[in-house]
Parts: C-alpha cells; structure tokens; sequence
C-alpha cells in the first residue's frame, strides 16, 4: 500500500503543472490602457504597477494612484514612481512575442522620426549638457540594474587584415542602461589599435546600433543564453 502511495506521489511531482495565462492577466496587465506591462512602473506609495507611459500621463492631471486613489505625492508624483525590472522581464518571458512585437514597433517609431541617424549626436549633446550642470562627477546609475558583458574581438570578421595585439577575454558589468555607444569608447581605451577607426559591435551575428542599450541587447539577442552577454567588435574596412 505504501508502494503505491509513493509511485503515485512521484508521478504528480513529475508531471508538469501547466498555467493558463488568463489566469495572470490582472497581475500583468495596466488598468490604464489593458494591454500587457511595457516599462513596467510601481508607485511607491501603494506599490501598484503601470505601463510607464499610461502612469506618467495619468498623473499630468491628477495626483492619485488610478486603483486605490491614494495621494502619490503633494506637488511631484513622479518621483514617486520606480521602474520594476524584474516584473517587466517576468511579463517578457511569459508573454509570447511581447517583446519582439515592442522592439519592432520601436524601431518603426524610430525610422519613422528619424532617431537612428541623430541619437549618437543627441547622447554627445547630453553628456556636454550634463558637464556644464556639473553632473559629470556624478554616478547617475549607481542604482541601476547590472549586467555582466563579455567584450572581444571578432576574429574571422571583416577586421582580420587589422591583427589585435590583446588576446584574452575582456569582462565588464555595468548599468542596464549603458548603450553600444558607450561600450565603443571603452573599446578603444582597452585597444589602443582602434582609435580613430569605425568599430562595429556584433551580438549573435547581428550588428548593434549605437543608441541600443544592454537591456535591449540583452533582451532580443541573448535573453535564452547564459550570462555574460557576449559582444564581438571589429574594425570596418575603409572603402577603396
């Protein structure tokens, strides 16, 4: 008797349990706009969480949290909001093709603008600005998400004419909102050899743009490998 206890036991702990996703909705959807978390957002007061945008908006014109009416803040309620990046990735990871969907509508947005050409300058633009407010010695994303970034050269790329003189791994962590741009500078501290020369940086065989950040690398190249995020750079050839 108490063999047959056990084997039927052992058959309900290896059979999966299966959760249906409208079962989750009303913990990973805004009440404010009805579609899945995007920049997921919890006010601090009452630690309901929003789209970022569909709260931001929200509190152009009221001061209360939309669930529970709560006064979020007297005079600024935005700095009563905080980022919730764990949730957002839970609400990626089980939401289907919520993210490529995201990503493709923003570069959609992006071309649409005209952001992909101008954001290198408007990044250059932004750190001057921040020198001359006298932030530069500050570390604004002390309290930041990290991630672990593999960075090495791309040996069988388009820069094999151009021999490294570093071997080795190079590893970095830094904030989640680093951006390629920045990975690049670091580069060319790290290898001398690629100063004043156009770098590409390749994650999983596709070319990085400059104002991508890691978060997104991460997400749409590397979100079902394991850490570090691996980069490969290489050196184009200048045309003849």
């Amino acid at each position: 008797m108490k063999f047959n206890s056990l084997k039927v036991y052992k058959r309900c702990m290896i059979k999966k349990l299966k959760i249906r996703i409208r079962d989750l909705n009303p913990h990973i959807v805004c009440i404010l706009c009805a579609g899945y978390f995007i920049d997921a957002t919890t006010i601090t007061e009452c630690l309901h969480t929003f789209c970022k945008s569909c709260i931001v908006k929200f509190l152009q014109t009221s001061k209360h949290c939309p669930m529970c009416n709560i006064k979020v803040h007297e005079t600024q309620p935005l700095l009563n909001l905080k980022s919730d990046r764990t949730l957002q990735d839970i609400v990626y990871k089980i939401v289907p093709s919520l993210w490529e969907n995201e990503l493709k509508q923003r570069e959609d947005f992006e071309k649409m603008r005209g952001l992909t050409e101008t954001n290198t300058e408007g990044c250059k633009e932004e750190e001057d600005s921040n020198k001359e407010d006298g932030l530069s010695n500050q570390h604004l994303y002390i309290h930041d998400e990290l991630v672990h970034v593999q960075v090495e050269p791309l040996r069988n790329g388009p820069s094999t004419r151009d021999p490294f003189i570093r071997d080795g791994r190079q590893y970095v962590r830094c904030s989640v909102r680093a951006q390629i741009y920045h990975l690049k500078k670091l580069i060319r501290k790290l290898w001398p050899e690629t100063m004043n020369k156009e770098v590409e940086i390749v994650c999983s065989g596709k070319v990085m743009s400059d104002h991508y950040c890691l978060k997104r690398v991460w997400l749409s190249s590397w979100k079902d490998k394991n850490p570090p995020l691996v980069l490969q750079f290489y050196m184009k050839k200048k045309p003849l």
